[in-house]
């Protein structure tokens, strides 16, 4: 499953730096699959929609920090936990019970987004 930030999120930025996707953003930050990943131009999505890897999204909060759930893979493939959870002070990184992936769909996603 992705994890997800939160409403006790403090802002304090320690997540950020630590995720291997560039899945975390700051509030009212647009978004796009392409933001430090390997996707670029006409992209199709793990759902089989296609979009442009650069257009920009709407941000997911305007109030703290927020996870993109298509670019989480709770960093299966990089670490052994998710480092957001692990560096957060107030522990509001947290699984999140509606995006539940197995480690093998984790896995794709992660060779999908550095196109391995």
């Amino acid at each position: 499953m992705a994890i997800i930030i939160t409403d006790e999120c403090i802002n304090c930025d320690a997540c950020i730096v630590e995720c291997p996707n560039n899945a975390i953003y700051e509030p009212s930050q647009e978004w796009a699959y392409s933001d430090e990943t390997a996707l670029s131009g006409n992209i199709k999505l793990p759902n089989g929609d296609e979009m442009d890897a650069s257009e920009k999204n709407e941000p997911l909060s305007d109030d703290f920090y927020f996870i993109v759930p298509g670019k989480c893979t709770e960093c299966v493939g990089f670490h052994d936990e998710p480092q957001c959870a692990s560096v957060c002070p107030v522990d509001c990184c947290i699984p999140d019970v509606n995006v539940v992936e197995s480690e093998d769909v984790l896995l794709a996603k992660k060779a999908w987004l550095h196109q391995e």
